[in-house]
């Protein structure tokens, strides 16, 4: 009972639960304490298996603050390698459900190991209002953004959910942590954004830093490096075929002519283990928990 696994897609790391071992209810202030970086497990989010059926499995996706997210590229290729080397299937391709749509997964494995993972992660949206974003319909392309006194050109786009992308001659980690909060939190957005930073640095690869709505500054995202690759075709800046540069590593992102995407990328297991007898007393007492 109450087991859990955690791994990471190039430095963005999950922790993986099945809702069916848990003996508490994971609740905002649960989540908040398991992804502390001191006081629990410590992660970037959490990813929830909630139900096997015949149409794939369902997965949510859980921010480190408790709040959820739609959609999550590296955390779809660290789910899909938890389903196959914890015994939930055999198969090397299969969908999973996630609040932002039904992806297919495919694995590539090694000595009985899911080392790389291709995600069909859907169709990119540009329109405002599918995204979110505020105002009246459009597509919000190249368009001036103004905040803290700085003025930017923004793409923003879903792809199951929301970015806000902004390319840049050069990128600065602290000027992300600076702004990524306010662009995030902004009225313009409704829903709050992803914010990504880019740098194109030729027709087929562009160097990114990462906002992540829920969770801050992180070292990797899959499903950022699937909207900045987006937004770069979209502005005529790449080909169809983007190698997505971050700190965590590399993201290889294929766009295609009716703007569906497909992302490749490794996985790594971190470790698994068993919440303690502590944890879980506080863990089923949240009224316990003050982060």
């Amino acid at each position: 009972m109450n087991k859990f696994v955690k791994s990471h897609g190039l430095g963005n790391d999950y922790i993986v639960l099945d809702k069916m071992d848990l003996s508490f209810d994971l609740t905002p202030e649960a989540i908040r304490l398991i992804c502390h970086r001191n006081y629990g497990i410590g992660s970037d989010g959490i990813l929830l298996l909630t139900n096997t059926g015949n149409s794939g499995f369902d997965l949510k996706i859980l921010n480190p603050d408790g709040s959820e997210a739609e959609k999550s590229g590296n955390g779809l290729r660290i789910f899909s390698k938890y389903l196959f080397e914890h015994g939930h299937t055999t198969e090397q391709s299969f969908f999973i459900n996630t609040a932002g749509g039904k992806v297919q997964s495919d694995l590539e494995i090694e000595n009985g190991l899911v080392k790389f993972v291709t995600v069909e992660m859907g169709k990119v949206t540009f329109t405002n209002t599918e995204i979110p974003v505020g105002g009246e319909e459009r597509e919000v392309v190249n368009e001036e953004f103004r905040i803290n006194g700085d003025i930017f050109n923004i793409t923003s786009l879903s792809v199951g959910n929301p970015h806000c992308v902004i390319f840049t001659d050069e990128l600065d980690v602290n000027y992300v942590k600076k702004v990524g909060p306010l662009i995030e939190n902004n009225d313009l957005f409704p829903n709050r954004i992803n914010v990504q930073f880019a740098k194109v640095i030729s027709r087929s690869s562009v160097e990114i830093l990462i906002w992540e709505r829920g969770a801050g500054y992180t070292l990797a995202s899959g499903s950022s490096s699937c909207a900045v690759a987006a937004a770069c075709v979209k502005n005529g800046l790449t080909d169809s075929v983007v190698n997505v540069l971050m700190p965590g590593g590399q993201l290889d992102i294929e766009v295609r002519k009716d703007w569906s995407i497909k992302m490749k990328g490794p996985v790594e297991e971190v470790s698994t283990g068993e919440l303690s007898q502590d944890m879980l007393q506080k863990l089923r007492n949240p009224e316990t928990i003050n982060l």
